[in-house]
């Protein structure tokens, strides 16, 4: 379910009937699943400004084609999951309103769009402005089936992106219209209404010429219309329209009978005009109106309805739910009032089973069918992610590896160590620190240590130094284990860390103790390892086994003769094929019965071992596992890298989650496929450890990168709808670790072929 949504289009305190529906859906969800949900952002018209209520967070100017552009950079960054677009041409600026484009082509979100005009021949502006917004939407919501067959006729959106949601109504008792005529001074007398914004169209003339004819009939009849001209008319020609009307009953000597009530009704308003009503009319002149929200309100309250045969009025009073009449037929009209007034059962009949049917239709029911709309596309957008625009520009993400770019690891870390989090590129105090974190930035700089080539080696050393120091202010002597969490305030949030986390940090103590030249670092890298070695003999997860058998391996590269060290070890890596032999199937080549994070460590340690200590069956499993791993995590063409996605994992048997796709992901692929390569000098995984690299600089379902080469972090995943713009701690590390992985893999190659050249020549 999403946690934020975005709602745009007109918003009340705006007169208009698109301001009415899209704050009554913001107020119907926010009842339903919590304010904190959803927030507004509506179109202004030109020269106008509106006192917004708390929920709009951003206004549009319509003609202003650069706060689109602005609302779309807004809405990106900050987290939200998805937009629900409120679509009318009127609304919003350029020809046939196509303004609103760079908006939506900017989204990096699902996109719902609810459509209030679906015309059955548009001009060929409205044609390519509604198509590009059928194919920029994840759904399609209309509010009638015919609606729904015109985008499927005259637009060819699939019928499976459309959603038919009719319009929500209040959720109205089922009331005498004689409890509310008081209020409008109407008591004994029979009531017609019509309300909505006034203007030509509405054919409100038709009933006012009808009405001769029905005071005949019944001479205590009065007309009530309720609301005020449409802004857009009475900006043009005032309140022309209204005074012909006033003018029109006067000459046919039934203004005592004509009740124009010129103001913008509330919804609280509503419920007493309504409620008020013995029949209510909607004579409108044009067919081609696929939704009328005073027709559904109306309905809603159970009122005896009369109205002209436009497209939604076809369909809402089917079955005997309302009269149709003629378009421009004054006496179709009087005839249906008359036989209304005089047959009181059959009245009755029509009203109740106009409200019967509107129970399905209330907000509240409306606001349910919208979030499993907005679920839907949610869903629908991780088993078919769309590209994404993005900023960064790379040269050529494919072909070439980026330079080494330290900075914001050196952003992310202060006295203590390094930060967990961080929001956007700022480093997140409020989250602290962790073990796990500050294990994988001494992997790295130890890394940056060794490497040739770089500068400022005195800097990594620093910083080998405020890792190494935090991992021994983490370690516990008296449980032998590694604590994780650290407050800002450096304060221990737990006694005894994660097992994986104790993992990571052998790991990174081992690296310390094989790769690196310092003899300070390795001296007190090595008392630390000594410690906490032990305990992982204790432990159950396999990730944390793997991650101490890279550690332990490590160690041993520069004391291959510790038979202590070896036998835990041999002891550890045998846990690891043990697992794998009962766990694996033809089908299912794996240590466990899911693949969840940091998947390929598993297979890596295991050729590691098996290599190292000459164990045939390790290295067989280790590279069958890895191979079908590497199978697994691929998309169709092979070419784009798709790493389990953490929401869900993939379990043997069930859907594999696509998303969310993280950085650790790829870095263990990198390393696992590099470690073979080295082994066994196969190009094929030299190739493969290159194809998953490209993940990070925009080879991925989105087509974006993750690395930002300006701050030198990695953002921290991919959605199924935009990249996940924080860069943390373990996607900017795991970054660097692939990165130099690759630097190291690739400076190897270029040395092999030159001597191969030389002994040629």
């Amino acid at each position: 379910m999403p946690t934020r949504i975005a709602f745009i289009g007109n918003y009340l305190p705006r007169e208009c009937g698109i301001a009415t529906f899209t704050t009554d859906l913001c107020n119907a969800v926010a009842t339903e699943y919590g304010e904190g949900r959803l927030f507004a952002i509506p179109v202004n018209d030109p020269d106008s400004s509106y006192s917004y209520p708390e929920q709009v967070r951003l206004e549009i100017d319509q003609e202003d084609l650069a706060s689109y552009v602005r609302a779309a950079d807004f809405l990106n960054f900050n987290g939200n999951d998805l937009v629900c677009l409120q679509h009318e041409y009127g609304i919003y600026g350029g020809s046939a309103g196509r303004y609103i484009l760079a908006l939506l082509r900017k989204l990096k979100m699902p996109l719902v769009t609810t459509l209030h005009t679906v015309l059955r021949e548009p001009d060929a502006d409205q044609r390519n402005v509604l198509e590009e917004i059928a194919q920029l939407s994840d759904r399609m919501v209309v509010m009638s089936e015919l609606a729904a067959q015109l985008l499927r006729d005259v637009y060819s959106v699939p019928g499976g992106k459309i959603d038919v949601i009719p319009h929500g109504v209040p959720d109205l008792p089922f009331m005498d219209p004689n409890y509310f005529k008081d209020k409008f001074g109407t008591e004994g007398r029979s009531v017609l209404l019509t309300f909505g914004l006034l203007s030509p169209n509405k054919g409100i003339e038709n009933v006012i010429r009808a009405l001769p004819e029905i005071l005949l009939r019944h001479p205590k009849v009065v007309y009530i219309v309720s609301g005020v001209t449409h802004p857009h008319i009475r900006r043009r020609e005032g309140e022309r329209y209204r005074e012909e009307l006033q003018t029109l009953a006067a000459q046919l000597g039934v203004s005592d009978h004509l009740i124009l009530n010129n103001r913008f009704v509330s919804a609280e308003e509503l419920v007493e005009h309504v409620g008020a009503a013995d029949i209510y009319i909607t004579p409108y002149r044009q067919e081609a109106q696929v939704v009328s929200g005073t027709l559904a309100i109306a309905l809603g309250a159970g009122k005896a309805i009369i109205s002209t045969p436009y497209w939604h009025a076809k369909e809402l009073l089917a079955e005997k739910r309302g009269v149709i009449v003629p378009f421009e037929s004054p006496g179709a009209i009087a005839q249906a009032v008359i036989a209304l007034l005089e047959n009181d059962a059959e009245r009755h009949a029509m009203r109740k089973r106009a409200y019967l049917h509107s129970r399905s239709t209330t907000w509240q029911k409306t606001a349910r069918a919208y979030m499993a709309s907005f679920q839907r596309a949610r869903f629908e957008r991780t088993l078919q992610p769309r590209p994404a625009q993005s900023d960064d520009h790379l040269s050529d993400p494919a072909d070439c590896l980026p330079v080494l770019n330290t900075g914001h690891l050196l952003t992310m870390t202060d006295d203590t160590g390094m930060l967990q989090h961080a929001i956007f590129s700022v480093p997140n105090t409020r989250e602290g620190y962790t073990t796990d974190d500050n294990a994988r930035a001494l992997v790295v700089s130890t890394r940056l240590d060794e490497c040739h080539g770089y500068e400022d080696k005195q800097e990594h050393i620093n910083l080998s130094r405020r890792y190494l120091a935090f991992l021994w202010l983490a370690f516990h002597p008296d449980t032998g284990r590694f604590r994780n969490f650290l407050g800002y305030d450096r304060k221990w949030l737990e006694d005894v860390g994660s097992e994986d986390s104790h993992g990571r940090a052998l790991w990174a103590l081992g690296s310390v103790l094989g790769h690196s030249r310092n003899a300070g670092l390795r001296g007190a890298a090595g008392r630390l390892f000594e410690a906490a070695a032990p305990a992982a003999l204790t432990f159950s997860s396999p990730r944390a086994w793997a991650f101490s058998v890279l550690g332990m391996q490590a160690y041993l590269d520069w004391f291959p003769g510790d038979r202590a060290i070896q036998g835990s070890r041999n002891t550890l890596a045998n846990r690891l094929l043990d697992i794998y032999e009962r766990s694996h199937s033809k089908t299912w080549q794996w240590f466990e019965k899911s693949l969840s994070y940091s998947n390929a460590r598993l297979s890596h340690a295991l050729i590691l071992a098996g290599w190292r200590s000459n164990n045939q069956r390790m290295i067989e499993a280790g590279m069958d596992s890895l191979k079908w791993l590497v199978a697994e995590q691929h998309r169709g063409d092979r070419e784009i890298f798709v790493p389990i996605g953490s929401s869900g994992f993939f379990v043997e048997g069930n859907e594999k989650a696509r998303f969310d796709q993280q950085p650790v992901e790829a870095c263990a692929t990198v390393s696992a496929c590099l470690e073979v390569y080295r082994l066994t000098e196969e190009s094929q995984w030299l190739e493969e450890a290159h194809r998953v690299f490209r993940w990070f600089l925009g080879k991925n379902d989105l087509q974006v990168p993750l690395y930002d080469p300006i701050t030198g972090g990695c953002r921290d995943g991919l959605h199924p709808d935009r990249v996940n713009e924080n860069q943390g701690a373990e996607s900017t590390l795991s970054f660097l670790m692939a990165l130099l992985d690759m630097q190291a893999a690739t400076v190897a190659s270029e040395n092999e072929q030159q001597h191969g050249m030389s002994v040629a020549s």
